[in-house]
């Protein structure tokens, strides 16, 4: 096994071997407004859920080309953005949103994306997304230059009835999503279809090994 020490590699190399390797990544498809009204939408693999009681979500934003990237600029201005998972079917439409455009250009309507209204978030979530997440800003840490860790509390969640299963507790088809994760490279991604299952182990074990 070969060992490198990040403490003393450039950030390239680093970023480099860490997004090779930690894949599959899932994608938040992050809609933001600025405090002037302008919306921004935009996808970031630095993505997970953190907490459920309450529930949170992490995102990890990288510098912008000047200071920080727009999506961290609209939450430190107004607190709230949507995270919207991205589907097969509209993984087109994410790749619009991935341009490098100045911050009075909303990606949104560039990219010919529909919305429809939040409810307890200013910005609105992305129509055909099949699961969206309305967040309010809970703690935002600068882990380096314009490096931002955006915690959001989850205080609404909105779910497709074709990726629900019927019944009195509230469950998801995960399959039926059908979504996309980013995997290496600048422009690599992965379907999640490939499933196995693999039941987790009980203690105590219930034969000796």
């Amino acid at each position: 096994m070969r060992s490198f020490d990040f403490e003393s590699m450039t950030a390239e190399a680093c970023y480099r071997l860490m997004v090779s390797s930690i894949v599959p990544r899932p994608i938040a498809w992050v809609v933001s407004r600025s405090g002037a009204g302008v919306l921004n939408a935009a996808p970031y693999s630095f993505f997970n859920m953190m907490g459920s009681e309450p529930p949170i979500l992490a995102i990890g934003a990288l510098p912008g080309r000047i200071g920080h990237k727009d999506t961290v600029a609209n939450v430190m201005e107004t607190g709230e953005f949507v995270v919207n998972l991205v589907p097969d079917k509209m993984k087109e439409a994410m790749n619009a949103t991935c341009i490098d455009a100045p911050p009075e250009i909303d990606e949104l309507a560039h990219a010919g994306i529909e919305t429809t209204r939040s409810t307890k978030v200013g910005p609105p979530r992305v129509r055909d997304s099949p699961v969206a997440f309305e967040c309010r800003t809970l703690q935002l840490i600068e882990t380096g230059p314009c490096q931002t860790l955006i915690l959001g509390q989850v205080v609404m969640a909105h779910f497709a009835e074709a990726v629900l299963i019927v019944g009195d507790r509230p469950r998801v088809q995960t399959e039926a999503m059908n979504l996309i994760g980013r995997m290496h490279g600048a422009d690599m991604y992965v379907r999640t279809t490939d499933l196995f299952s693999m039941p987790r182990p009980v203690w105590p074990a219930s034969s000796a090994r």
